[in-house]
């Protein structure tokens, strides 16, 4: 009976209700299902036939024993997924700088390696940017992300040296279509896509994610918008499990702001037949 690995992590240890779907059509079709946290010790990751890395949601916060454990995978066939070279890439968002040059219609980004000398006003007066975000290269749900702005660059100066001291950062020129018109999240299991949400943030803010207080619905992409989507995905040069493309709409052009290959959340719940689909494509890499 194969048997595959859902990686969680120690805060969370059980399924997430999206994934506990997946797992049931896996175990319906014969297979079993095993919750394992990531970072357990004296854990037998052989005995496993797939390890799924899913609610991984503490990897950014240590990073060194993330990327360990997962080039602990390397030579070991396609045991991983996603397979460990496309982890470790995606651990650091400056595989956006990568995809930009590849000609993907990326959000404009400067990307700042761990530094003392940055000005923040001279970055937004060289970039020509009036309100931009901040967030670290290494990160998650938005941790350490913040929004600034041309007017106010020299009060934050402070705030934005002690993080840049510390870690690497990204700035980004604020999208006013994330408010108005809501940032999208397009899911793809086996390279095929299979369902979208639109995500909103609060009134007032920037972020999307539900514990800032924003919401997502089931919505489905102009067929223009799903093929783009679909040729950033195979432009990464990966035989993933699943992608989760979040982006947004500009011009009828899809504009990529993050590519999630290691642990997105993927609203399995809000899409018809999106766990059999999840589940057979694990299936197809056993």
């Amino acid at each position: 009976m194969p048997s595959v690995a859902f990686a969680t992590y120690q805060t969370s240890p059980r399924l997430t209700d999206d994934d506990e779907l997946v797992a049931k059509e896996l175990r319906r079709a014969g297979l079993t299902v095993t919750p394992t946290v990531w970072d357990a010790p004296d854990v037998d990751w052989s005995r496993f036939d797939c390890v799924v890395i899913r609610s991984t949601w503490d990897y950014h916060l240590r990073p060194g024993a993330f990327e360990k454990w997962v080039r602990s995978f390397e030579g070991a066939g396609r045991r991983l997924w996603n397979p460990p070279e496309a982890v470790l890439e995606n651990m650091n968002k400056r595989y956006l700088a990568v995809l930009a040059r590849k000609g993907v219609n990326v959000v404009p980004t400067r990307y700042l390696a761990a530094s003392d000398e940055v000005r923040l006003q001279a970055l937004l007066e060289d970039c020509g940017w009036e309100e931009v975000v901040v967030k670290p290269a290494v990160s998650a749900s938005a941790l350490g992300t913040w929004r600034t702005s041309l007017a106010s660059a020299r009060a934050d100066q402070a705030r934005f040296a002690e993080q840049a001291r510390g870690q690497d950062l990204l700035v980004q020129p604020y999208l006013p279509e994330i408010a108005a018109g809501g940032e999208w999240s397009l899911i793809f299991f086996g390279g095929r896509y299979s369902h979208a949400v639109l995500k909103k943030p609060a009134p007032g803010d920037f972020r999307v994610q539900r514990h800032h207080g924003g919401h997502a619905t089931a919505a489905e992409p102009g067929p223009a918008l799903v093929a783009q989507a679909a040729a950033i995905l195979s432009g990464i040069g990966h035989d993933l499990l699943y992608a989760r493309l979040d982006g947004v709409e500009r011009d009828g052009r899809f504009m990529l702001m993050e590519a999630e290959l290691i642990e997105p959340y993927l609203w399995i719940g809000l899409a018809k037949a999106a766990a059999r689909r999840f589940a057979e494509a694990i299936m197809e890499r056993l």
